[in-house]
């Protein structure tokens, strides 16, 4: 499997199977009911420490060579065959997008427009030029939450899996996310050698 020759996956925004998207939802729920700004922040800087050694070791060409992996629970079919390199591009687009989010529902404000897993995709063509501004992204994110005066906030902004959301949740749902993409990132790697779905 190689980039010319791409596997037939879900489209973009296609979403998660219904029965884990009820349980994600229902973990979401659950999490923000127990989870603390400063428990949430702690778990992205795991997720962020967990990523660094494996996207460090990478050169250009294993960074940029795209696996076929098998899903993790979390991730949209469509994003089963993406390369370490797009998988950070992933995560620096979207670390800013909860970071906006955070930031102005802080503030009182709703974010303008509506969030869409089909447009936080990466670029196909990314070198490594990318984990500096992934690691900008995370500090970003950090920032926002650091400086956010109100965390648990009246005003709310819609998820396209999770419904409305607050601030608090747009920051606990941030480490859940680096989770997920630091697993498909361990299974690029795993599976560049073969491969194998």
């Amino acid at each position: 499997m190689n980039k010319n020759n791409p596997p037939r996956l879900a489209p973009p925004g296609a979403g998660l199977p219904l029965p884990e998207l009820l349980v994600a939802r229902c973990l979401l729920a659950l999490s923000r009911l127990t989870t603390t700004r400063e428990a949430a922040t702690a778990y992205f800087e795991k997720e962020r420490l967990a990523i660094r050694p494996l996207v460090e070791t990478c050169n250009e060409e294993i960074g940029s060579r795209r696996a076929l992996i098998s899903r993790p629970r979390g991730l949209e079919d469509s994003s089963r065959f993406w390369s370490v390199w797009m998988t950070l591009d992933h995560l620096r687009i979207v670390n800013h997008v909860f970071a906006r989010c955070i930031t102005s529902l802080s503030a009182g404000v709703v974010p303008e427009g509506r969030a869409s897993t089909a447009e936080v995709k990466p670029l196909a063509e990314v070198d490594g030029r990318i984990l500096a501004e992934y690691e900008s992204s995370c500090d970003a994110l950090l920032s926002a939450v650091t400086a956010a005066p109100q965390w648990r906030t009246e005003v709310k902004f819609a998820h396209p899996w999770f419904g409305p959301m607050d601030a608090s949740a747009w920051h606990i749902l941030s480490g859940r996310h680096m989770r997920i993409h630091r697993v498909q990132i361990e299974r690029i790697l795993e599976g560049q050698s073969g491969n194998k779905a």
